[in-house]
C-alpha cells in the first residue's frame, strides 16, 4: 500500500491533468490527442500522463499556441481555483464593465474615422483639384480594405503575445498615423495613408470579440458583446454627424484633427487595460513562479511552441481562406453580411447625396440625419434582455443542456426584414416634397435591422464554431469590409443614374432576396452544422477530452478511497 504522501501526490496530479469545466471550455487544450475509455481502463496511468499534441494541421490548430505536453502535471501552473482573481472570468464586474467600455470606446474611434471621412468629399476634390467624386471615394475603399487585411494579421498576433500589447502598439501606430491624413497635400497621400492606418486600427475591430470571450461565461457573452457593440455599430452613425460640423465649420482636415483626439483617449485607455487573454497570463504565472522559486519545472500548457512563428502565421492566415471556401455556414453567412454590410456602407454616400444634393442641407445639419439609424442601434441594445429571453425559450438540445445557435438566427429573421423595410421606406420618402422627418425615420427601422444582423449572427458563427470562431470571424470581416470598400464607389453614379427613388428600391429588393438564408437556416441549420467536418472534428476532440477528465476523477475517486481504507486499517492495527 503506497504511503499517504504518495497517495496525495498522485490525487494532485489527476487534479492538475484535468482542469475544470472553465479552463476546458477556455483551453486550446481540446485538440490534444486523448487517449480513448478503453485505454484508460487497461492502463490507468494514462489518465495522469500528459496528452500528446498532434502535428498542426487545418482541422486541429484552432490557436498559434502548442505545447509539448512533456512536463511533469504535478509543476503545472494554471488558475489556483474556480474564484482565482487572476483568471479574468473572476474579474469584479465593475472591472469587467470597464474592459467592455475601454475597447468598445476605441472600436468606435476606428469606425468614426472611416465615415468621417464621406463629409468632406467636396472640399477635398476642391483643395486637390478632382472632378471626380468616386475617385475622392476611394479614400473609404482602401481604409475598409485595410480593415480587412489588418485583421488577418493582428488576430493570430494577439494569440500569439496577448491583447493588450497588440492594443498598445496599435492604438498608437493609428493615433500618429492621423497626422499625415491632416496635413496631406494630395490625395494619394490621403488614400495610403488611410489604408496603413486601418490595418492598425484594425486591432480592435478583429481583438475585441476575444477580450469579451475572455472576460465572459456563455450566459453574458450576448449582453456583454452587445454593449461593446454601441461603440462600433454607432461609429458609422456619428462618423457624418461629427464630420459634418466639423467640415462646416473648420474645413475637412479638422475630421482628422477630431479623430486624432478621440484616439488618444482611447491609446490611454489600452495603456490602463489589463491583460485578458489567459495562455499569456498563465506563461507569465509559470515565468514568475520558476523565477521565484529558481525552479526550471515550473510550467504552463501554453509554454512552448512546436511550430515557429512564421509556420503558425501561415496556418492562422489561411484558416478562414480554407473556411470560407469549404464551409457552407461561413460560405451563406459570409455573403449574407457582406451585402447587409454594403448596403450599410452605401448609405454613407448616398444619403449625404439626398440630404445635402437634392435637400440643400448644410455638411452638419445633413450629418444628424442619420439619427434614425442610431436611434433603430439602441433599441436593439437596449433590449438584449428581452431578446436574450426569446432566445432562451427555445427548445434546449438534449446533449448540452442549451439552446442551439440557431435559437440566435431567430433574431436574425426578424433583423433581416426589418433592414429591407427602412430601405425601401427610405427610397420613397427621402425626396421633396416628403417631408425631411420620413426619410430620417426610416433609418429607426435600417439602423435595428442592420444591428440585430450583426450582433446575432456573429453570435451564431461564434457559437457553431467554438475555438474556431476566430478564423470564421476573420474571414467574415474580410469578405464584409471588401464588399463594404467597394460598393460605395458606385453610390453616386448610381443614386444620379437611377434617382434615390429607383436607386434604394434596388438596394431594398437585394436585402429582401437574401432573406432566405437566416430562415433556411433557422430551420435546417443544426442539420448543416452535422455536416461539416471541421464541427465535428470540434465536437470528437471534446468528448475525448471529457471521457479523459471522467476517466481521471474515477481513478482519483479510487485512490481517495483506497487511503481511507490504508488509514482504518492503521489504525486497527496499532495495539
Amino acid at each position: 500500500m503506497p504511503s499517504s504522501d504518495d497517495e496525495k501526490a498522485s490525487v494532485k496530479s489527476i487534479r492538475s491533468s484535468f482542469p475544470s469545466d472553465k479552463s476546458i471550455e477556455q483551453a486550446p487544450s481540446v485538440h490534444d490527442q486523448a487517449p480513448d475509455v478503453e485505454d484508460l481502463e487497461k492502463d490507468p496511468a494514462l489518465a495522469i500522463a500528459p496528452t500528446a499534441s498532434l502535428r498542426p494541421t487545418f482541422s486541429r490548430n484552432a490557436t498559434s499556441i502548442n505545447t509539448t505536453g512533456t512536463n511533469n502535471p504535478d509543476f503545472e501552473v494554471d488558475w489556483e481555483d474556480g474564484n482565482d482573481q487572476l483568471n479574468p472570468r473572476n474579474w469584479p464586474v465593475w472591472y469587467k464593465g470597464m474592459t467592455i467600455g475601454f475597447v468598445s470606446w476605441s472600436t468606435w474611434c476606428v469606425v468614426v474615422y472611416s465615415t468621417s471621412y464621406t463629409t468632406g468629399l467636396a472640399e477635398m476634390q476642391t483643395d486637390f483639384h478632382i472632378s471626380s467624386e468616386p475617385l475622392v471615394t476611394l479614400g473609404v475603399t482602401t481604409y475598409l480594405i485595410g480593415l480587412a487585411v489588418g485583421s488577418m494579421i493582428l488576430a493570430p498576433v494577439s494569440e500569439m503575445f496577448g491583447r493588450r500589447p497588440v492594443y498598445i502598439v496599435s492604438m498608437l501606430l493609428f493615433t500618429i498615423l492621423i497626422i499625415p491624413c491632416g496635413l496631406a497635400s494630395s490625395l494619394p497621400e490621403v488614400v495610403i495613408v488611410r489604408f496603413f492606418g486601418a490595418i492598425a486600427g484594425s486591432a480592435m475591430i478583429a481583438n475585441s470579440p476575444g477580450t469579451l470571450a475572455d472576460i465572459t461565461t456563455d450566459e453574458y457573452r450576448a449582453l456583454a458583446f452587445s454593449i461593446w457593440s454601441i461603440g462600433p455599430l454607432n461609429g458609422p452613425t456619428f462618423g457624418p454627424i461629427i464630420g459634418g460640423f466639423s467640415t462646416q465649420y473648420l474645413g475637412w482636415r479638422w475630421t482628422n484633427w477630431i479623430v486624432m483626439m478621440i484616439s488618444g483617449v482611447a491609446f490611454g485607455f489600452m495603456c490602463i487595460l489589463r491583460e485578458t487573454y489567459a495562455p499569456a497570463l498563465l506563461r507569465k504565472k509559470a515565468k514568475l513562479r520558476r523565477k521565484a522559486e529558481n525552479d526550471e519545472r515550473w510550467w504552463s500548457r501554453y509554454d512552448e511552441k512546436k511550430i515557429s512563428f512564421l509556420t503558425n502565421l501561415k496556418i492562422n492566415l489561411s484558416r478562414p481562406f480554407i473556411m470560407i471556401a469549404t464551409e457552407p455556414i461561413c460560405i451563406f453567412w459570409d455573403i449574407y453580411i457582406a451585402i447587409i454590410y454594403g448596403i450599410l456602407y452605401l448609405c454613407f454616400v448616398a444619403w449625404p447625396y439626398v440630404f445635402t444634393g437634392i435637400r440643400g442641407w448644410s455638411p452638419g445639419i445633413s450629418g444628424l440625419a442619420f439619427t434614425g439609424m442610431a436611434i433603430g442601434c439602441f433599441i436593439v441594445i437596449g433590449t438584449e434582455p428581452l431578446i436574450r429571453r426569446m432566445i432562451n425559450n427555445h427548445r434546449k438540445d438534449p446533449e448540452t443542456g442549451r439552446v442551439p445557435p440557431e435559437a440566435m438566427v431567430s433574431v436574425v429573421c426578424i433583423a433581416a426584414v426589418l433592414a429591407p423595410i427602412g430601405e425601401l421606406w427610405f427610397a420613397w420618402t427621402c425626396v421633396p416634397p416628403v417631408h425631411w422627418i420620413w426619410p430620417i425615420l426610416a433609418g429607426i427601422p435600417f439602423g435595428a435591422g442592420n444591428t440585430g444582423v450583426f450582433i446575432y449572427a456573429s453570435n451564431y458563427l461564434a457559437q457553431s464554431y467554438g475555438i474556431y470562431a476566430a478564423s470564421a470571424m476573420a474571414g467574415n470581416s474580410v469578405i464584409r469590409s471588401l464588399l463594404g470598400g467597394t460598393l460605395p464607389l458606385a453610390g453616386p453614379t448610381m443614386y444620379a443614374t437611377l434617382n434615390p427613388h429607383w436607386a434604394g428600391t434596388l438596394l431594398g429588393l437585394i436585402q429582401v432576396a437574401i432573406i432566405p438564408i437566416p430562415v433556411l437556416f433557422y430551420r435546417y441549420g443544426h442539420k448543416i452544422r452535422m455536416k461539416s467536418i471541421l464541427i465535428r472534428s470540434m465536437q470528437e476532440d471534446k468528448e475525448k477530452l471529457e471521457s479523459k477528465r471522467r476517466s481521471g476523477m474515477r481513478l482519483a475517486k479510487k485512490e481517495k478511497e483506497e487511503d481511507e481504507m490504508a488509514r482504518v486499517y492503521s489504525k486497527t492495527a496499532q495495539p
